[in-house]
């Protein structure tokens, strides 16, 4: 585990993985240029992929470990802007990608072949992470649902999907984006936002099930679609769980994940998967809720 050195600095690492958007082969000779966010006219480094669409793993400035293993007032991770281009495809441009130390940190990048002269780059700003940024609490809700009403329950099992639409936005905003996301995908992305992933490895697991747990829920009593909505889960953590299209996340997280796909919490004698709410204990307080 890395100590801090003099300068209060340790080191985190970063991969970028470069695929096309047609039929996600990878993309060789991809161009990167890594800045710091708050400087992103002055690159740190600049990468090509090989031939399997992948950077070599470079090492990065990143805060003192601590910061991200109680909580603190200060930003646990250092912030990062990756550009992207290649031949033949659309620029990218990731605004605040998160480094933490020594874990290292993997950005999935997807190019758009060229199709038109009036072809726009790609930009995402990565907002802050949840337990660093202001987001609004979870509204409680029963962890199991009733199954008792005609139409409540729509799959006779529980099903994992291959994907599943997320509303970019609160229930109730119609102009917020859907997103058909590989369930997968989701996941890793949901639990790099949510948790740090400098934790134990055993911490790590226990939140990813319950990620899951909720998730197959929402997937499970098709929630959102038995209201009217087209879309299977939200973004919102006033709802669901935060979700950030573009986000990095780590490979700590990605193995758990693929060792644990497929499972799920749910309670004896009950089929659904529970509906796992949590929260940090800290900026909010949730009795018998999992922190």
């Amino acid at each position: 585990m890395p100590q801090s050195n003099s300068n209060n600095i340790d080191t985190g690492r970063l991969q970028v993985r470069v695929n096309s958007s047609i039929g996600t082969l990878p993309v060789e000779n991809a161009s990167i240029q890594v800045s710091l966010s708050g400087d992103p006219e002055s690159p740190v480094e600049n990468l090509t992929t090989n031939n399997d669409g992948q950077s070599e793993v470079l090492d990065l400035p990143a805060p003192p470990l601590e910061y991200s293993m109680e909580p603190s007032t200060e930003q646990p991770y250092a912030e990062y802007t990756i550009r992207v281009s290649a031949d033949g495809y659309e620029p990218a441009t990731f605004t605040g990608s998160q480094i933490l130390p020594d874990v290292t940190a993997l950005q999935n990048v997807v190019l758009t072949p060229v199709t038109s002269p009036n072809s726009q780059p790609e930009s995402f700003v990565i907002g802050p992470h949840t337990l660093f940024g202001d987001y609004p609490p979870k509204i409680a809700e029963a962890e199991i649902k009733p199954v008792n009403e005609t139409g409540e329950i729509v799959l006779s099992r529980v099903v994992i999907p291959e994907f599943i639409v997320v509303h970019d936005g609160p229930i109730s905003d119609a102009s917020a984006q859907n997103h058909y996301v590989r369930y997968r995908d989701y996941i890793k992305n949901v639990a790099s936002c949510e948790i740090y992933a400098t934790w134990p490895e055993s911490t790590i697991m226990a939140n990813v099930l319950a990620i899951m747990s909720f998730t197959l829920n929402r997937v499970y009593t098709e929630w959102y679609r038995n209201k009217g909505y087209n879309f299977t889960i939200t973004s919102s953590t006033a709802y669901d769980h935060k979700w950030i299209p573009g986000k990095n996340v780590f490979d700590s997280i990605d193995r758990v994940v693929d060792t644990l796909f497929g499972n799920y919490l749910s309670r004896p004698g009950v089929k659904q998967p529970i509906l796992t709410q949590y929260c940090d204990g800290k900026k909010v307080t949730c009795p018998n809720w999992m922190t």
